[in-house]
């Protein structure tokens, strides 16, 4: 481990939350994948321990530490080999509870907030819609305010925790004719009225929750609206940049995992009498496979440090997400090809990686929609600026 940005502490931290994830997740994760369900019990166990509350205010019952041990936690996460499981746990600590701390007022943070710290409540980002897909600035889905309240209509889809979840951070259109500059965001609580979900079968993240969510005249008080009226296509820019992050340390996270697995079975695996670890051919494939990874990591590491120090990644995250995602779908593949045959049985853990994987360069921001971002940077020389409440 990089001791320039890991101290004892960040050491403890990772051995107890690898421990914790041996002893309360893996067991289940079979399971878990083939219901497409997480059991309900582990929310609290995980709100117990801290770790949804690592990066939040002490006020609310987290810890505000420094995101390197949001790092960990996102790599270990990757361990378990359920992206569904980790992109459960991430949607809802770093997507919905992002947009909650930041932009909420003290009322709704102090009965959402806190309570999915301590994993009471499960939160999900509702921004995607079923004709937008990245194209926010598109998205249909009206509030319409009616005195002290809000009247939303509409749907979001491709929704992690959206089946499950106790509370909804909402994207609509308070003034659709202003397009981007008229979208909002809201604090949908899930026992009101109107709302419909649909979970949504899917080829990875199976045991993570997806689903299409439709809001038919769902009403809400005015103060579940989230920070300025008008200002919610800033907001989600502005939040996409951690997304973005997150995502690309994921990616190296669980390349890293599959080259360890994979190394471990090249040297016990024997053909023609050597280990597979033995060919020339096959020791230089996973040195390439390795050298890449560390590249990524590097990468990832190092905008990390400038994103604790609260500098605007936006450009480096894009660049992040946009390669790491494609170096663990490829990494990811050709480890599978070293297990032969048994890569494609659902028994080693290659199968469902592969498939977890693919979602990299699709979820939050497909690699087409980054590109376009970061040439709009590099070549227009456009500055994107951090939003304001």
């Amino acid at each position: 481990m990089n001791s320039s940005y890991f101290s004892e502490d960040h050491i403890l931290f990772r051995t107890t939350l690898r421990d914790f994830l041996q002893k309360e997740v893996v067991p289940h994760v079979d399971k878990w994948e083939k219901e497409g369900k997480i059991d309900p019990s582990i929310w609290k166990k995980m709100g117990e321990m801290g770790y949804f509350g690592l990066a939040y205010p002490e006020e609310y019952g987290g810890m505000d530490l420094d995101f390197f041990y949001t790092l960990i936690f996102l790599e270990e996460l990757q361990r378990v080999n359920s992206g569904g499981f980790a992109a459960a746990m991430w949607a809802h600590a770093y997507l919905a509870m992002t947009h909650l701390n930041a932009e909420a007022s003290d009322e709704l943070k102090e009965k959402y907030l806190s309570a999915s710290i301590s994993g009471e409540m499960v939160g999900c980002l509702c921004i995607t819609e079923p004709f937008g897909g990245s194209d926010v600035a598109g998205m249909r889905t009206t509030a319409v305010k009616e005195g002290d309240e809000y009247v939303i209509n509409g749907s979001k889809t491709f929704i992690t925790n959206g089946v499950y979840s106790d509370y909804l951070i909402v994207a609509a259109k308070t003034n659709p004719e202003l397009k981007s500059k008229g979208m909002s965001i809201f604090l949908v609580d899930r026992e009101s009225q109107g709302i419909s979900a649909t979970k949504l079968d899917k080829l990875g993240w199976r045991a993570s929750d997806t689903g299409e969510i439709a809001f038919d005249n769902v009403r809400i008080p005015a103060s579940n609206l989230m920070g300025e009226e008008g200002k919610g296509f800033s907001y989600i820019m502005q939040h996409f940049a951690s997304e973005r992050l997150i995502m690309g340390i994921n990616a190296h996270a669980r390349a890293e995992y599959a080259i360890e697995y994979t190394l471990g079975y090249m040297k016990e695996r024997e053909a023609f009498g050597k280990h597979l670890t033995e060919f020339q051919a096959l020791r230089h494939k996973m040195a390439e496979l390795s050298t890449r990874v560390e590249m990524c990591k590097t990468f990832n590491y190092q905008i990390t440090s400038r994103f604790d120090k609260g500098e605007y990644v936006v450009k480096e995250a894009s660049m992040s997400k946009l390669e790491s995602t494609k170096i663990a779908d490829e990494v990811i593949y050709d480890c599978l090809q070293m297990l032969g045959g048994y890569g494609y049985i659902e028994e080693y853990p290659l199968a469902r990686m592969l498939r977890d994987s693919r979602l990299g360069p699709i979820g939050g921001g497909t690699s087409e929609i980054l590109k376009e971002i970061i040439a709009k940077i590099v070549i227009d020389g456009k500055s994107y600026k951090p939003a304001t409440k």
